[in-house]
């Protein structure tokens, strides 16, 4: 007779934890480290023509000195609001404005800050892993219900020890990915 249950969706689970490895990073590009990065822009937004607006949709970001970005407003009346949003985006940076042109001189960071920004990774880490522990508590769940539709106990033990596998490797990388970014913020 064949058996009735479902085994555990891998590939699902594999790409739930590999999403939240992907988004760490994407979060710690955000970070300013000291070195100016068109990526540190990104999570700013515009009121711009009523909506809503990612920054680096109403102009273009270049980054032509590594303590420098500049920001070319495509919309000459948008100036004022795009320079407030910076200026309210908790970068700390304060931009000149020159016309269209929004220069972003990125000073120095002092010990207090980089130890704040230490904080921040940590924080956006710790989302990660608590990310990556529900996507395991879902193939513990699947593989509830697959014993409880008739999976054998020794089959949902290897399938138990290779979700916990696949976990505590996603949660290594989360922990090496801090590390490396803790270390960059500290680096003067």
């Amino acid at each position: 007779m064949a058996a009735e249950y479902e085994e555990p969706d891998m590939d699902g689970l594999k790409h739930r934890m590999d999403g939240a490895i992907r988004n760490l990073k994407t979060e710690f590009l955000s970070l300013r480290t000291g070195r100016a990065s068109a990526s540190m822009l990104d999570p700013i937004h515009v009121d711009a023509y009523g909506a809503t607006t990612p920054i680096n949709q109403v102009g273009t970001v270049n980054v032509p000195e590594p303590r420098m970005i500049t920001l070319n407003v495509w919309d000459r009346s948008l100036v004022g609001k795009v320079e407030k949003a910076l200026r309210e985006s908790g970068l700390g940076i304060n931009p000149v404005v020159d016309g269209t042109i929004i220069r972003l001189p990125i000073p120095e960071l002092n010990e207090e800050r980089r130890r704040e920004l230490t904080k921040v990774a940590a924080q956006y880490a710790e989302q990660a892993r608590i990310a990556i522990r529900n996507v395991r508590q879902d193939g513990m769940h699947q593989l509830k219900k697959a014993r409880s539709d008739g999976m054998p106990e020794d089959e949902e033990k290897i399938w138990h020890d290779e979700i916990q596998a696949m976990t505590d490797k996603h949660i290594k990388k989360v922990d090496s990915s801090l590390e490396a970014k803790q270390e960059e913020i500290m680096q003067v």
